[in-house]
């Protein structure tokens, strides 16, 4: 991690202060300090850092501006900001596992491909901040990241399945896959379709972790590592990113990795349905009627709504077992991006405590997430002349909503199901994260799962 963070401080550690809005005269600041501020028009504002001057030219500390003190997470623009060093918090923190967190996280560089790596800072864990837990947290972080930002070259669904093997080996989870025909046999035979197109075989990881007689939590993840909407091909500007559309699996895998570095006392299972939404003379057509596992048919409206398909597959064998607790995730609707934008994921839900708890977790994390309503007259919308259900609607309407109404036919058993409709991308620099992938809702999932069960 280009930022470190130390049990200790070290003598040569230089302070950071924090400065509310108009705050220089109560921030208990020396008056030099407050003379060079002013000189500089720094006056608090939010997300400004000022360097502070010492002897023979050398850096003597720096002011951080916290405006109003709305966000923890703001704290990351830090790990941009400040030289290189050693560095720690002079002021009072309400909270500072986030604290810590937001410079490791804003320190973030993805270098596979030659970037060079951020500065080398080290922070003196803040006083009541847990250094395992920002680190576990930010290891999670990290890996949705890069497996996000890396091109569908070097991750495709072989890729993605050697990345959830590496996991489960280093946790001693267990790990199988099932690939190419094998699919039509063990019946998932969406998964099958949505691939089948593709040089690298499609396939459905399965990774299990945790004691058989814990409470089961299963976390299914959207695995489309490229999506060139298929027959119904996406424009050159809509592939620009579609490396990302494996965003939920990314997503699952840090999420897990949080769990099991925690010894969580669950007994966890991961399944990507992994493929490449490509085209040949093979791929499935518009106006094709595929079975699902659940033994629902679906009649194809557009190729390019193929997560939902390969989900479905995933979703109906999570929900065999009904788990106490069955999230997936999905990088799956424009439409969520047009009601919420990029920061703000939708989640859906019929659990109201669970709602209520993810709510609770999404503040206390800063951890943004927006309830969005299964809402029931709706489900007309995706209605068939010849199958069970089409893929999508016709009329355009409620595309986010819709598509969680067709994932919501395939769990029946599992009260506490959830579905998280994520962009796992900043289209912009922020400060605790670059412009790239992003991993969304999983901080505050683990922090359910933390408290559900232990």
């Amino acid at each position: 991690m280009p930022v470190e963070l130390v049990d200790h401080r070290p003598e040569a550690a230089l302070p950071i202060h924090l400065v509310g809005r108009e705050g220089l005269d109560s921030a208990g600041l020396p008056q030099p300090v407050v003379g060079w501020a002013r000189a500089n028009g720094f006056s608090g504002e939010a997300g400004r850092t000022l360097i502070l001057p010492g002897e023979n030219g050398a850096v003597a500390g720096a002011l951080f501006g916290i405006g109003d003190g709305e966000s923890a997470l703001a704290l990351g623009a830090l790990a941009r900001a400040l030289p290189e060093g050693d560095w720690y918090f002079a002021s009072d923190l309400p909270r500072p596992d986030l604290a810590a967190l937001a410079l490791v996280l804003g320190g973030y560089v993805f270098t596979r491909y030659g970037k060079k790596p951020g500065k080398a800072l080290r922070l003196a864990l803040p006083a009541g901040a847990g250094g395992v837990d920002v680190r576990r947290l930010a290891d999670g972080v990290f890996l949705a990241r890069d497996l996000v930002n890396t091109p569908t070259s070097d991750m495709g669904p072989a890729e993605l399945e050697d990345a959830a093997r590496t996991l489960a080996a280093a946790h001693g989870a267990a790990i199988s896959a099932i690939h190419g025909d094998d699919l039509l046999a063990r019946d998932f035979p969406m998964i099958h379709a949505v691939g089948r197109a593709s040089p690298s075989a499609p396939r459905l990881i399965d990774m299990t972790w945790g004691p058989s007689d814990a409470r089961k939590v299963t976390l299914v993840g959207k695995g489309v590592c490229f999506d060139t909407g298929g027959l119904d091909i996406k424009p050159s500007s809509g592939m620009l990113l579609m490396k990302k559309d494996m965003g939920g699996a990314a997503n699952v895998l840090g999420l897990a990795s949080m769990i099991m570095a925690a010894r969580r006392n669950v007994r966890l299972r991961v399944l990507i349905p992994a493929v490449e939404n490509s085209i040949a003379g093979n791929a499935f057509r518009p106006g094709d009627v595929l079975r699902s596992r659940k033994g629902i048919t679906v009649e194809i409206g557009n190729t390019d709504a193929e997560g939902r398909l390969v989900l479905a597959d995933a979703l109906a064998l999570a929900d065999e077992e009904a788990p106490d607790l069955l999230v997936d995730m999905a990088t799956l609707t424009g439409a969520a991006r047009v009601a919420l934008g990029p920061d703000l994921p939708p989640f859906y839900t019929g659990d109201e405590a669970l709602a209520s708890d993810l709510a609770a977790a999404s503040l206390a994390v800063e951890d943004p997430l927006w309830r969005m309503p299964l809402w029931r007259p709706y489900d007309a919308k995706l209605s068939s002349k010849i199958a069970d259900i089409n893929n999508v609607t016709t009329d355009g309407f409620a595309g986010s909503i819709t598509a969680a109404l067709f994932l919501k036919r395939f769990v029946e058993k599992t009260p506490g199901w959830a579905h998280f409709d994520i962009f796992a991308w900043n289209p912009a620099d922020r400060p605790h994260g670059l412009t790239g992938g992003e991993a969304q809702s999983i901080r505050a999932l683990e922090r359910v799962i933390a408290q559900r069960f232990g």
